[in-house]
């Protein structure tokens, strides 16, 4: 691994920020890292608080979508809330769905089938909605590039909303209102919200139009906090606040649904990686194994008993889709190792009795062992769907759109995307990808880094660093957990590797005469002859709390070591 030690800051602006706020100057490195360079940016990073929302009306299009719905209600028309299978699509329908229905009945809830229908809006949904009698569409997570969908909805005397956070094409579809912060032409203050969040951003626009606050819509911030984090969005500016404010929800007054699931894995006081690992791979694993709609219906349940059920469901969805991941996987892996003349600059693999649902997973756990832009492949329907993610500093979608002669359909983001083609489009795609890749991504990115904030000693790890660092939670993207590097250690003499197959590596590290530290280190058991014997080493890795047996103490979760 790539170890990229962080420029430090000016010694001057360190050293006046540290007096300003009354912090270590290591504190203050890790807060100018984060673009916080004053008392006052400093006081809103610690204490995030509502008012910092910023006016939903600022997005472009919001006083349309307003307009449609309060015209949709006052005359009595049927709305349906439409939203993709994943955790931003599912809690974002959940939101909108549950926010309206609490005012107004005539309310319905689509969630397309991945396999009958596959991503976004579908002729499918439109259809339903025109043999429902609908005539009002909100959709949500997707929909930015559905230009012939909503073409034919209008048609059909059907008005679209959409509000969609994925990058926008050449041209917007001809909906009523089209809220995407990434538009060209929308000049709102914040553009790396999720789907969830533009349809908060919604409701505070409609409870704003009612001169409300937006203190009455705060309980859906639960749904917001886990798209925010599932989605993997940046937890910066608004995504922050609102992210800060739904775990509080999470844990404090959190729905049946999200109970009954925690509940299942008896766990309580979740933070932003407990919602990534324990909460979204359930809500997800109702969309990749049987239905979305499974995942909305537990979202918006008011009952405990019936979400109880409902979870035991889901969490059967979640071991299946456990099982089935690992087998494909292996699958692939072969694959790949099977076809190494072809070794260059991607991983492209594909079988068509691969399940849909879980190919994402798939392309990630790959490039966890061959890093490099991947995409893995299956049959859908008559043509070939894949699932694309990408490594740290490339752009996949840039690449993907450099490809799109040899594609049916894409979209997405950066490092996730999904594509479809013809099959007879596979072999030219695939020669057209490797050749963008390798033209484009600069050979540095083609091993995983590890960015280190700063370089400390042991004697800085003390208690009040660890109840300040705690302080800069919510973390994600653009608010990383700090990582520190620091050489010269030795292990106490109790290093041994532990677990099932001793895969990870437990120690204790000393830094000459200084009392030793606990340190873990997951998947790391293949690295215990370089701390064995009194060898000197160096460690990166972030600051945790070990819980055992009621009490707490202070360890290193290491990410990776090297012999000095």
């Amino acid at each position: 691994m790539r170890w990229t030690l962080k420029a430090k800051p000016e010694e001057e602006v360190v050293k006046h920020l540290s007096e300003a706020i009354k912090v270590s100057p290591l504190v203050a490195t890790l807060l100018i890292q984060r673009g916080i360079k004053n008392y006052e940016e400093a006081l809103n990073f610690f204490r995030p608080q509502l008012e910092h929302l910023h006016d939903p009306f600022l997005m472009k299009d919001m006083d349309l979508a307003v307009k449609r719905i309060t015209d949709a209600i006052k005359s009595e028309q049927n709305i349906l809330i439409y939203g993709d299978y994943d955790v931003d699509g599912t809690t974002a329908v959940a939101l909108v769905s549950s926010y309206l229905l609490s005012q107004y009945p005539n309310v319905a809830t689509y969630i397309p089938d991945r396999y009958a229908e596959g991503y976004g809006v579908s002729y499918m949904g439109i259809d339903f909605a025109a043999d429902n009698d609908i005539s009002l569409i909100i959709a949500l997570d997707c929909g930015i590039k559905a230009l012939d969908k909503v073409a034919y909805a209008k048609e059909k005397g059907i008005d679209f909303i959409i509000c969609d956070h994925h990058r926008p094409g050449s041209e917007l579809p001809d909906a009523v209102a089209v809220l995407d912060p990434k538009r060209p032409d929308c000049n709102y203050p914040y553009d790396e919200l999720c789907g969830c969040g533009i349809g908060f951003k919604l409701i505070q626009a409609l409870e704003q139009q009612n001169g409300l606050t937006v203190e009455g819509i705060i309980p859906y911030l639960d749904l917001v906090a886990t798209a925010i984090a599932a989605d993997i969005v940046p937890m910066t500016g608004e995504n922050r606040v609102l992210a800060y404010y739904g775990l509080q929800i999470i844990n404090q007054q959190s729905r049946p649904g999200f109970r009954a699931i925690l509940k299942a894995v008896n766990k309580s006081n979740l933070t932003v990686t407990d919602v990534v690992f324990i909460i979204a791979p359930r809500i997800n694993a109702a969309g990749r194994m049987e239905h979305g709609r499974y995942a909305v219906s537990l979202l918006t349940e008011t009952d405990e008993e019936k979400a109880g059920k409902m979870a035991a469901e889901i969490e059967k969805f979640n071991t299946d889709r456990r099982g089935l991941d690992q087998e494909i996987t292996e699958e692939a892996l072969l694959q790949i190792s099977e076809n190494k003349e072809e070794e260059g600059y991607t991983s492209v693999v594909y079988k068509e009795s691969w399940h849909k649902g879980v190919i994402g997973i798939v392309a990630s756990r790959l490039i966890e062992t061959y890093y490099r832009p991947t995409l893995v492949f299956t049959k859908s329907g008559d043509k070939l769907a894949a699932s694309a993610r990408s490594v740290r500093g490339f752009d996949l979608y840039n690449a993907l759109e450099a490809c799109k002669g040899s594609l049916e359909q894409f979209g997405g983001h950066k490092y996730a995307a999904g594509l479809t083609l013809k099959e007879s489009q596979y072999e030219e795609f695939k020669a057209r990808f490797e050749e963008v890749v390798s033209n484009t991504i600069s050979q540095e990115l083609l091993s995983p880094e590890i960015r280190i904030d700063a370089e400390i000693t042991l004697a800085d790890i003390t208690p009040k660093l660890m109840r300040i660092l705690k302080q800069f939670e919510p973390f994600g993207p653009g608010n990383m957990k700090p990582v520190f590097l620091t050489h010269q250690l030795r292990d106490s003499g109790y290093a041994k590797g532990v677990g099932e197959g001793e895969k990870h590596l437990k120690l204790a590290v000393k830094q000459g005469n200084s009392n030793p530290i606990q340190g873990i280190g997951f998947n790391l058991g293949d690295k215990l002859p370089l701390v064995r014997d009194s060898k000197m080493f160096s460690l990166v890795y972030s600051l945790d709390e070990n819980h055992w047996n009621g009490s707490i103490s202070l360890q290193l979760k290491i990410k990776d070591i090297r012999q000095a």
